[in-house]
């Protein structure tokens, strides 16, 4: 299980938000793990039940950890929504499929519990940042292709009219740049990721079960993303947008150039820098049109 750093931790969470309600470390798989453990945040005072915004963290599939992105998600609490912020298993222990059973699992707690949070589960928006985008893009796109659901053997938590949105920070949501001439990571995280590291499998075939581009459907919900010419995935991301496009499926992006200095690959973390600032304004603009119409909760 990846550590984690004190340096790490506190990096990102400077200053915290006092705005909000911290409930931490719900266990939302009943075994106890850290892997299984998730945040909520609510904003102090809601006047009614708010759309929930349920995050992934990043970290190449293999590290990383919901505590360093606190901050960010408090930020998004404080602008009028209920975060869950959640860890998942990761690899080299586990595998894609892994990943996408637990994310699936916390959409099944969310449906169950989040109410009592102030959250309107048939309001929901998914997202993340680099490994932890994908997974939500995934986990987004198997909600509408039963094929997609069946190959990775979960049954999806959320009924496609309650997925209001797509959130992409640095994702890498079109996998097939990995099979590029030097490319920043090689096939072997790919391999990583499949049963048995691969061994038997047309790794291109393969792919395409990875690779959320691939399964755009008409119903895709609308889709936020946020890249800059500093991002690794950036090549990705763009893909990602025209095929988006080409769907007639809604996206908003916000794009930096190279030269705009605070945007490296995930900086939409570090919220001392306008360009996050600007991230979260358009973030909380989005979740507001997408989720702008509570639907009648059960009773």
């Amino acid at each position: 299980m990846h550590r984690i750093q004190p340096g790490e931790l506190h990096k990102f969470n400077v200053q915290p938000i006092d705005t909000v309600d911290y409930h931490l470390d719900l266990d939302y798989a009943g075994d106890g793990i850290r892997d299984h453990r998730l945040d909520v945040m609510v904003p102090h005072d809601a006047p009614e039940p708010l759309p929930v915004y349920i995050y992934f963290h990043g970290g190449g599939w293999t590290s990383g950890d919901k505590a360093p992105l606190t901050k960010y998600c408090a930020s998004q609490a404080a602008d009028g929504m209920i975060v869950v912020n959640a860890n998942y298993r990761m690899a080299t222990h586990f595998q894609l499929k892994h990943m996408l059973e637990d994310a699936n699992e916390v959409l099944d707690w969310v449906a169950r519990h989040i109410q009592r949070f102030g959250g309107d589960p048939t309001r929901i928006v998914l997202g993340g940042d680099s490994a932890g985008g994908h997974i939500a893009a995934l986990l987004a796109a198997s909600a509408y292709e039963p094929k997609l659901a069946a190959y990775y053997g979960i049954r999806p938590q959320v009924d496609p009219e309650n997925l209001r949105g797509l959130v992409q920070h640095c994702s890498i949501a079109d996998v097939s740049v990995m099979f590029e001439r030097g490319f920043v990571l090689s096939l072997n995280f790919l391999r990583m990721l499949l049963p048995q590291r691969g061994r038997g499998l047309v790794l291109r075939a393969a792919a395409r079960f990875m690779s959320p581009i691939e399964w755009l459907d008409s119903g895709f919900p609308p889709v936020f993303v946020t890249t800059s010419e500093r991002d690794y995935f950036y090549r990705a991301n763009l893909n990602f947008i025209a095929a988006l496009r080409r769907r007639s499926i809604a996206v908003d992006t916000l794009i930096y150039e190279r030269g705009q200095a605070n945007t490296h690959h995930t900086w939409q973390q570090d919220s001392r820098h306008p360009e996050s600032q600007e991230v979260y304004r358009r973030l909380g603009a989005f979740v507001r049109r997408v989720a702008a119409l509570p639907t009648a909760l059960p009773v």
